[in-house]
């Protein structure tokens, strides 16, 4: 099987992408299956659907990014529909979760978790927070450790100040996480980080990413 094109879905979403269309794929469901494949994702697009999940092959990006000059952005604008760069041995076995303090990122997770629970329901999983919380935020950190906590088999908790994407990368890559979650404000360093790979050739990073607004 192969990824699925934009010439067979006809959807407007995957237009948005400066990433090559062979590349990428969509998926259209309140909840992905387990196991999940998300190279053989199905087409079930109708007009006027939108996709819950927008994917991309992370080797076929890797290879997009050693031809250019400069690294670009996945996307040409920013988009509600969270995207997934999976690796060739994509796995939800060791969650990263990034929260950073804010609303946004606490419905990022439970978003996360809504689609990918039937997955996830033994994967160990690992939440990196600021050592600084506003106390206005400690219940919600609070419940977002619970949340995680209540749908995985293992769940630990962890304060770091990071401030970049590549903190997380090395952290992920260090300690075996197979999926980070993250915001799509770091999808330019993300590409940056990505792009060093290409140059180096290293094709299997190993880590999947999931981004969302």
């Amino acid at each position: 099987m192969s990824i699925l094109l934009i010439m067979e879905l006809n959807s407007p979403y995957i237009q948005r992408f400066e990433l090559p269309e062979a590349v990428l794929g969509e998926f259209y469901g309140k909840e992905v299956p387990e196991p999940f494949v998300p190279s053989f994702t199905e087409n079930r697009f109708t007009a006027g659907e939108s996709p819950s999940l927008i994917t991309a092959d992370l080797s076929g990006t890797l290879t997009w990014l050693q031809q250019l000059e400069l690294p670009k952005p996945f996307e040409r604008e920013g988009g509600a529909i969270p995207f997934l760069l999976f690796s060739p041995h994509f796995s939800t076995g060791h969650l990263l979760f990034h929260y950073d303090g804010t609303s946004n990122s606490t419905e990022l997770i439970k978003n996360f978790i809504r689609l990918f629970g039937n997955s996830i329901q033994d994967s160990k999983a690992t939440i990196i927070s600021p050592s600084f919380i506003p106390k206005s935020k400690i219940r919600e950190e609070q419940e977002v450790i619970e949340l995680v906590a209540s749908s995985t088999k293992e769940t630990s908790f962890i304060k770091f100040n990071f401030v970049n994407i590549g903190d997380f990368c090395s952290y992920g890559i260090d300690h075996n996480c197979t999926l980070l979650v993250t915001t799509k404000n770091y999808q330019a360093d993300l590409a940056e980080v990505l792009f060093q790979f290409s140059r180096r050739k290293v094709w299997d990073v190993g880590m999947s990413f999931y981004l969302s607004p």
